[in-house]
């Protein structure tokens, strides 16, 4: 159950979010009316991921695994049902985002692009961040520094979204229902007091 009112107080921003969400989406998105009760801080985050939908140097693919991967490690289970639906409507390999959050389990559906990508972005949203020399210097060789930066600026905005909507108390709102492959039924790594080391953490890619 969310942990604030998804029915903000009426004003402009407020009407234009919900107007908006419901044209492209469907339906109300409850991180919106959660962040209404502030609108400053609803439009300065709605501008922004304007400015983020606009990033085009990180293949789209490689892109949605991080942010998979990172709402994964920290248990956003909103961003990930969201995160279904949206690389369905991307056209994505719709097997490898369902294993994304266990990709370790299942690597065989994945690059070895792929993998180091996923590993970066466990490392990164690690607390505290476990990136190594080895993992960067080894993408910026296969991405690229202008992909490399846009990656990590991908998961770290993907850390923001996840860490608010937990915090909000968020946990879905049915997206995944809508796509033909459904998403694992709990795809959440360890995490939190007392848990083991992250994957990124005990056992890097070679």
């Amino acid at each position: 159950m969310a942990r604030i009112s998804l029915d903000p107080p009426r004003n402009p921003v407020v009407r234009v979010a919900r107007w908006y969400s419901r044209r492209r989406y469907g339906r109300t998105m409850e991180p919106l009316m959660a962040m209404g009760h502030h609108p400053r801080a609803l439009l300065t985050g709605s501008l922004f991921e304007l400015g983020v939908a606009r990033w085009k140097a990180l293949d789209p693919g490689l892109k949605h695994l991080a942010v998979m991967v990172s709402a994964a490690r920290i248990g956003c289970s909103w961003c990930l049902d969201f995160g279904h639906w949206e690389a369905r409507e991307l056209g994505l390999p719709m097997e490898k985002v369902r294993y994304a959050p266990v990709w370790r389990e299942h690597r065989d559906l994945f690059s070895d692009l792929e993998q180091r990508v996923m590993e970066y972005a466990e490392a990164m949203t690690e607390t505290e961040p476990a990136v190594t020399d080895e993992m960067a210097s080894g993408l910026v060789r296969r991405l690229g520094e202008k992909a490399f930066v846009e990656l990590t600026m991908m998961v770290a905005v993907e850390n923001l979204r996840s860490r608010i909507n937990s915090a909000f108390g968020l946990v879905g709102q049915g997206f995944s229902d809508e796509c033909e492959v459904p998403p694992l039924p709990s795809a959440r790594p360890p995490a939190g007091p007392g848990a083991q080391p992250g994957p990124g953490v005990t056992k890097p890619l070679s």
